[in-house]
């Protein structure tokens, strides 16, 4: 802790001294006869700005142990710190139906449920006593595990990593104690309308039994045992599942030792498991859906229907078409509103995945007597993409919007190196992110038409809204003959009383 605290001061003492220098700079250098002169500024149209910095990868290492597990080294000087994050080929999309929830549990107990040589409380200690982390966890396409550590205690911190990833045993006691978390975070899913909207609008697309979609019950809680933890990690935890990434102050020479004596003995399974990705189908074309929830003053709206994939030929232009719709300046901003003032808050996005189908998704908030009118205005933005071509000036604000935007992938060498590691785990080209800017680059009007048209399925869009059943005038009902009820009563769970 005490090495933590003098870390942390020496930082703050760099940042204020930076700062002061940087504030003494602005005074010497600056012309306080011009910045007086009411005829300085200049209109934001006017400014001349210089091009975009040209970025590039940085270099690193890559290389295979002998047992199959795929290692990336990038270092980074700047910080006393060592940082590295393990993807796993496994994810929740892979769990039984009947004991959904069971991965996310695997991603939890993995951590908190200890090793064969330490406890979970011992794990915390001695991570503590170094200012150093471990964590593990799981999403629907893959598990991760990451490290980070002071230089100094990189031996100890990345055996324990090891040791995680290695041997970890599924403690009975924490694994109840995860169960029990799980179900108070089930009991609380109907406390926020947005959270509400995105689960429900998940299931009317992907089915409400799709990996993509379903949801933790209590009772697929109460099926998971240990043995189901421990068959789980036994599938889909080896070497050569394995991409493993570390950044930060180190030798690349001592590091690739440091991981060969951590992991270089752990036994490669014979035979990898080639997982089948689940089918992809949409379950409801169109139609209108509600969830009632009387103590709203407004209503949560999602509109959309099945997307597409990020390695899609007419991503980019999509992505465009994307910048289009949003923010300052976006057609829905413009329209929905400043000019109608239906809404704080609209958007519309393509948003695709890695290796199956996302969603094209728009929505907003909106007061509950003008829901049928922002549902209106919403979808005739949306068939307008494919009547009317975008002018010269949207084109031009989507396109710099976009590429202005894409620096950020590049902020520090983890995200670079995260970002590496992810194209690899789904099999993208390593340079796939400099392509889809290439293309961004040449997009036009007609291109975003082109895709608009071929892409958008008004016909298909499904429409959910999350409200004030008794507050929505005119009703639903106006812009369809069925609004099909949901209920989102949670299994298990007694309604309270009033």
């Amino acid at each position: 802790m005490k090495k933590r605290q003098k870390f942390a001061k020496m930082r703050l003492k760099s940042v204020i001294c930076a700062f002061l220098l940087t504030l003494s700079l602005l005074f010497v250098g600056l012309d306080w006869s011009q910045a007086a002169t009411p005829n300085a500024a200049k209109h934001y149209t006017e400014l001349e700005l210089p091009p975009l910095p040209e970025v590039k990868l940085p270099a690193y290492e890559k290389f295979r142990l002998k047992n199959g597990m795929t290692v990336y080294l990038l270092p980074d000087r700047e910080l006393p710190l060592i940082t590295g994050t393990a993807m796993i080929r496994t994810g929740e999309r892979l769990e039984p139906g009947d004991r959904t929830g069971l991965a996310k549990l695997v991603g939890t107990v993995m951590r908190t449920g200890g090793t064969k040589k330490h406890t979970g409380d011992e794990l915390n200690q001695l991570l503590e006593q170094r200012a150093a982390s471990v964590e593990t966890s799981m999403n629907e396409s893959m598990g991760t595990a990451s490290f980070q550590s002071l230089t100094e205690d990189i031996d100890t911190v990345l055996g324990l990593f090891a040791e995680i990833l290695r041997e970890p045993v599924f403690a009975e006691d924490k694994l109840e104690l995860a169960k029990t978390q799980e179900k108070g975070q089930i009991t609380r899913r109907n406390d926020n309308p947005d959270a509400i909207a995105r689960r429900e609008f998940r299931k009317l697309i992907y089915g409400k039994n799709s990996p993509y979609a379903r949801t933790t019950e209590i009772a697929t809680i109460d099926k998971i045992s240990r043995d189901d933890l421990i068959k789980f990690y036994q599938q889909y935890y080896y070497p050569n599942n394995m991409i493993l990434g570390v950044t930060g102050d180190f030798e690349p020479a001592k590091m690739k030792n440091l991981i060969q004596a951590k992991f270089a003995d752990w036994r490669p399974t014979p035979k990898p498991i080639k997982p089948q990705l689940p089918p992809v189908s949409q379950a409801n074309l169109g139609g209108v859906f509600f969830v009632d929830q009387p103590q709203l003053t407004q209503s949560n709206i999602l509109i959309g229907h099945l997307g597409g994939q990020f390695n899609s030929p007419d991503y980019p232009a999509l992505d465009v078409m994307t910048s289009v719709l949003n923010g300052f300046g976006g057609r829905l901003f413009n329209e929905l509103r400043s000019r109608q003032g239906l809404a704080y808050s609209v958007y519309g996005v393509w948003s695709p995945r890695h290796d199956y189908p996302g969603l094209f998704i728009a929505g907003g908030q909106t007061r509950s007597d003008a829901t049928v009118q922002f549902i209106q205005a919403l979808k005739a933005e949306i068939k307008r993409l494919q009547t009317e071509p975008v002018s010269d000036r949207e084109l031009k604000l989507a396109k710099e919007s976009t590429l202005n935007s894409f620096v950020f992938n590049f902020e520090n060498p983890l995200q670079v190196l995260t970002r590496i590691m992810r194209y690899a785990y789904f099999g993208y080209p390593e340079d796939f992110l400099f392509r889809y800017r290439e293309k961004v680059e040449t997009t036009t009007a007609a291109d975003i038409q082109t895709v608009a048209k071929k892409y958008l399925k008004p016909d298909n869009l499904v429409t959910l809204v999350v409200g004030n059943q008794t507050a929505i005038k005119p009703p639903l009902t106006q812009i369809a003959n069925q609004v099909t009820p949901i209920d989102v009563t949670i299994p298990g769970i007694k309604p309270p009383t009033s």
